[in-house]
């Protein structure tokens, strides 16, 4: 699953050693992973490190490049190599391509690199290095959007290496902890009696391209269980009511701070009365169907499946893979 690191150590036992951090924060092997108005730094598809071509890569930044004023967020260690998020939107355009000139690749040698959307780049990173920039990305987004106390609106000062923020009300400061919105994400299926093909249900966003169809999502409301609001989401959208609701799988989704839910549903109804808010179309598609849809942004297929770094995308093919 993208976004989902496996190797990472977030030593939590450090976040509240302040001497231990600043050190890390200097050690010559450490790696500054820079965040730009939620893009992130990467090297271009042809240099990998040195010189060796492939995919693109995680780009950093030396410990000694000057930096805008923020707050840098303790990411964790790999492989004992600690890493740092550092918030540079308050960079102008041309501050921010010079920075990028100053990027080092896992060697420790200079790179070309740039700043990129990471939907864009990271289903062409490895694993780890895409699940590292969107754990950053996600960090960053909530500091940076975290400025002032949601209780007596005081600034916040970051604390345990930039995993929580506090206020100095004179009668306790509040501490204020990162926020993640769980959203629940369905592969909705159908099976009929009369032996014609299953199929499984699949909408369009207004804000999509045209062609693009993807699983049922939405977010979780207050007092619901994650299978209350698959159901009630499905139904909502679509008209389509659901039994079996099945938990398959989750993802990070710091785009800009959820977490994807994922399951599947058995439908018990079939005609689809779209809420014309939440979806553009919605219709049933079979096995066959599906392995004539293109990708994502693929213009020489009318109809196109979800970006492969989604969940979505991932349900889909499961269920694919199932054949019957």
């Amino acid at each position: 699953m993208f976004y989902t690191h496996g190797t990472l150590d977030r030593a939590d036992r450090l976040r509240k050693d302040e001497s231990a951090l600043a050190e890390l924060r200097h050690a010559p092997s450490t790696r500054l992973l820079p965040v730009w108005r939620g893009t992130v730094l990467v090297t271009p598809a042809e240099t990998t490190g040195a010189s060796s071509p492939g995919g693109p890569r995680l780009a950093s930044l030396a410990r000694d490049v000057a930096l805008p004023e923020g707050d840098p967020v303790f990411l964790g260690l790999v492989d004992g190599v600690a890493h740092f998020a550092v918030p540079v939107g308050a960079l102008d355009d041309d501050a921010r391509a010079s920075l990028a000139t100053r990027a080092t690749a896992i060697d420790g040698t200079p790179v070309r690199a740039s700043f990129e959307d990471l939907r864009i780049a990271g289903p062409a990173l490895p694993a780890n290095e895409g699940a590292l920039l969107a754990y950053a990305r996600g960090l960053i987004y909530w500091q940076e959007s975290t400025r002032f106390c949601e209780r007596c609106g005081r600034p916040l000062a970051s604390l345990s290496g930039g995993h929580a923020r506090r206020c100095d009300h004179p009668d306790g400061g509040h501490t204020t902890f990162p926020r993640t919105d769980p959203a629940v994400i369905m592969l909705v299926t159908h099976d009929a009696d009369d032996g014609t093909p299953s199929r499984c249900l699949l909408g369009r966003s207004p804000a999509w391209p045209e062609g693009v169809f993807s699983t049922l999502a939405g977010f979780v409301e207050p007092g619901e269980s994650l299978e209350q609001a698959v159901a009630r989401e499905v139904f909502e959208e679509s008209a389509i009511e659901t039994t079996d609701v099945r938990y398959v799988a989750s993802q990070p989704w710091p785009f800009p701070r959820s977490i994807m839910l994922g399951f599947e549903a058995r439908a018990t109804t079939t005609a689809i009365t779209i809420d014309p808010v939440e979806l553009a179309d919605a219709r049933w598609f079979t096995r066959d169907e599906l392995a004539t849809f293109g990708n994502w942004g693929d213009e020489a297929y009318a109809l196109q499946l979800p970006r492969p770094d989604s969940i979505a995308r991932f349900l889909i093919e499961r269920w694919i893979a199932r054949g019957g």
